[in-house]
């Protein structure tokens, strides 16, 4: 089914639209029924597709979809006309406790007065080094900028291991150390030990991760003893 035509350049006349069906096989668009459309999308540069069921087919698809979201709004106790709504507060609660969740975990890792008592000096060099639990290693170098901001001059080195029994690690260094102490370096030292393949980032701030998560007191203390050597 052919449909429009402009002129060309040369005077010819071409077609603009041509299309495959589109309810020719029928005497009367009647004939089709009800329409339910189940997607559109690119085929190619200019084409688009839609797929719909027609007739007795679409109807039970309506149907089905009906009884779904009747029961979608008997779970929530709520009418269907209130179900969309329902739903969207429901995901505004769920983000809203994931941060807080989130917050809670970070202060409970950030320890309170406890990181004062982490703290081990090694010559010149303060340095804080543990395990937390209860975070993502997303958020580690948000934990590590704390601890250091509280330690003022000093090195900072937090593991954590998760479900998979994964470690992963961030070490930073405060500013004035990074002439001769680069976190990059002291990362990549925790990463041997965990199993890794090396870490990455700046001198003030770098990340690592290795499989083996039951080493993760060694890869701390291998970064002291790396401090040792330092000075």
């Amino acid at each position: 089914v052919s449909m429009g035509t402009e002129d060309q350049v040369d005077g010819a006349r071409k077609t603009y639209s041509v299309e495959l069906c589109g309810g020719t096989h029928v005497v009367r668009t009647g004939d089709i029924g009800l329409i339910s459309i189940l997607g559109e999308g690119a085929v190619a540069a200019g084409v688009r597709r839609i797929e719909a069921l027609t007739g007795s087919a679409a109807r039970r698809h309506l149907n089905a979809e009906r009884d779904r979201l009747r029961a979608i709004a008997s779970s929530l106790k709520v009418g269907v006309e209130d179900a969309s709504e329902r739903v969207l507060q429901i995901a505004e609660e769920r983000r809203r406790l994931d941060r807080e969740l989130g917050d809670a975990r970070k202060k409970l890792a950030l320890g309170g007065s406890a990181a004062a008592d982490a703290v081990t000096k090694i010559g010149s060099i303060s340095y804080i080094g543990k395990a937390v639990e209860g975070v993502e290693v997303k958020d580690l170098k948000g934990l590590a900028d704390q601890h250091k901001a509280k330690l003022g001059s000093g090195v900072v080195a937090l593991a954590v291991v998760g479900e998979d029994k994964r470690a992963g690690i961030v070490v930073a260094v405060s500013e004035d150390l990074t002439a001769r102490i680069s976190a990059v370096d002291l990362v990549r030292v925790a990463s041997e030990v965990l199993g890794g393949k090396g870490g990455g980032g700046r001198p003030d701030m770098a990340q690592a991760g290795g499989p083996d998560g039951t080493k993760v007191s060694e890869a701390l203390a291998a970064i002291a003893e790396r401090l040792v050597a330092i000075g």
